[in-house]
Formats: structure tokens, sequence, C-alpha cells
């Protein structure tokens, strides 16, 4: 455990339970440089103990990297409860985990993630004040979705010339809330959608509203397209994945996309543009910062503007350097992060 802390330069991890809820419980604080640590609660199975704990530190050095490439005044953290087989009380078992959050003083505010609702955010706040995406704060989905959509309008002008996503075939993998949302902002720009999910109610939804081309799971990343947007769970782009890719650039929603970071050197030799994902999909985060404290939704709708100057930044280096953005979008966030002094935020 500790070693993975060394590896993600976790500052501190804290685990909790609650017998009486059946609340198994891991907040991963990645960096509380910039400001409080701030992200998602995932509510997943996982396959044991180990693998949450993982799951949480690599998230949580994600969101530090997104806050710090976004501007915002918030660290990174991330929270995973660890779904049980039989819970005698969804409500009761959140409001555990919000006695938990307290009892950390503000060093981490939670928010919505994969497996949690606005409504599991409103148990949380029954307790503790340190947690968004409430029903009074609003679903940061939609503005999440905005910012992705943002970064492939900048990605296919990168790889493609052209911005105009009209007659664009994207590739859509997973109709999540940002995943749905992000499919009806490209239908309206025009674009083709290719689509899969494991809810075939989603996918029939997608199909009927959309006009969208049913893709089965397995066959979604080797099927022919301009962008891949993958918007489901993480780790899809390994080796094995990238090498079946028939794409011009990876632009999606999806947290923590890549098994390693040598994947994204091998996205580069095959000449497909990838888009970090904390920076293309950090326009949730946006919303929840800023909404924590205070801002109006026109200030946040600008900020979102940030993601597309942003990733022409990272685009415009990683062809100078001829390295994969990956790369240098992690280094450009570790210097906001970690050089002396405490550089001024973008």
């Amino acid at each position: 455990m500790f070693a993975l802390m060394h590896s993600t330069r976790l500052e501190s991890l804290h685990l909790s339970v609650d017998p009486v809820t059946g609340l198994k419980a891991v907040i991963a604080i990645h960096s509380s440089r910039l400001g409080p640590a701030l992200g998602g609660c995932r509510y997943l199975a996982y396959p044991d103990d180990e693998s949450a704990v993982a799951d949480a530190a690599r998230l949580a050095q994600g969101m530090s990297y997104k806050a710090a490439l976004a501007g915002l005044p918030v660290g990174g953290g991330n929270a995973v409860i660890i779904r049980p087989a039989h819970v005698e009380s969804r409500a009761a078992l959140f409001e555990a985990f919000g006695r938990c959050i307290e009892q950390l003083n503000g060093r981490y505010i939670t928010a919505i993630d994969s497996g949690t609702s606005v409504a599991d955010m409103d148990c949380i706040a029954q307790h503790t004040r340190f947690v968004t995406s409430t029903t009074a704060a609003g679903d940061p989905s939609p503005h999440a979705a905005m910012g992705v959509f943002a970064g492939i309008r900048t990605a296919a002008m990168a790889r493609l010339g052209s911005d105009n996503l009209e007659g664009l075939r994207v590739a859509i993998q997973g109709l999540g809330n940002v995943g749905y949302a992000l499919a009806e902002q490209l239908h309206a720009a025009g674009a083709e959608l290719l689509v899969s999910d494991i809810d075939p109610g989603k996918v029939q939804l997608a199909m009927e509203q959309l006009g969208a081309h049913p893709i089965a799971n397995d066959a979604l990343l080797s099927t022919p397209c301009d962008i891949l947007a993958p918007c489901g769970l993480g780790a899809v782009l390994n080796r094995q994945s990238v090498a079946q890719l028939r794409c011009a650039a990876v632009a999606g929603s999806a947290s923590a996309q890549l098994t390693h970071l040598q994947v994204a050197d091998q996205l580069e030799a095959r000449g497909i543009l990838y888009a970090p994902d904390y920076v293309i999909n950090s326009g949730g985060l946006i919303y929840v910062a800023l909404k924590h404290n205070g801002a109006d939704l026109a200030t946040i709708t600008a900020h979102l503007s940030n993601i597309g100057t942003r990733l022409t930044e990272i685009f415009g280096h990683a062809q100078a350097e001829k390295r994969s953005p990956a790369r240098v979008a992690d280094e450009l966030a570790e210097r906001l992060l970690y050089a002396e002094p405490l550089l001024k935020r973008p």
C-alpha cells in the first residue's frame, strides 16, 4: 500500500468501515497544494480490496492533474465505496460515508461519479457540507459533456484540419449521463454516431432519438471511425486494444483511459491523436468546483472554453517535440503541482 502511495505521490489514504450499514470506503487524497482535494465518489463492485484502493489512488492523481491544468483552486482526491452484494439501506450507507468525510474537516470534497447519483450526494449532505453534485448544486454531467464536445472539435481541428463535425463518424463507447449528453451534442452538430453500451435500452434510445448506429461492445474499438470517444469506465486503452483501433483520434470522457503511459506512445507511433482524458473531461470538475465556490452559470460556462485552449497548447507542444500529448500534459500538470515556488495558476 505504501508502495502504491509512493508511486502515485498520494498525500494520504483513508480507509473507513461501518459494520451497521456495510460501508467499506477508500478516500485517496493526492494533492492539496492548490486547494482542498475534490473528486468523485464511485460505488462499484471490486474483485478485491486492493483493486479498490488502486482505483482510488489512480483516480485521485488524475483529479490533481485535471484541476491543475484547468486552473482551478482545488486539489485532487477520489473516493470509492465498495458495493456490497446486499445492502439493507443505500441511504444509510451513504449517510455513513458522509460522516467519514466530515471527519476529514474539509480536506476532501466529494462529488458524483460512476455508480453514484444526485440522491446519494443528498444523503451524504445530511452529515457534511463538503459535498457537491447535490440536488441543490445540480448534476455536472451536462457540463462534462460540453467540455468533451469542445475537446472533440479541438482534436478534429488538430488531426483532420477542421472543427466542423458534420459528417464525421464518431464512435461513442458508453452512453451514461455524460456519454448520452455528448451524443446529443454531436448529433446536433451533424456527426454520424456509432454507439455501444452494456445496457441495450440506452443503445435503442440513441437509435430512436439520434439516428445512431448500434455496434457490439466487443467490436466498437475496431470499427472504422474518425473519432473514438471512450465514455465508460477507464483502462480501455491497452496494447492489445490500441492495435485494433481504426480512428484518427481518441477523445472521450472516460477517466484513466490508459492502462499505462507507454500505451500513449503506441498511439503516437500509430499516428492516432490522443486527447489526455483528464484535460478533455474536466468540464464536470470545473462545474462542481466553481459551483461549490459560489460561481454563477455564466462564469462556469466561460471557464469551459479553457478546455479547448489547453488542448491546443498540449497538441502544439506534442507536435513540435514529436511526443505523445499524454506525456506533455503530465509534465505541464506536474510543473504546476510540484515546482517551487508555486506557479501562478493559468
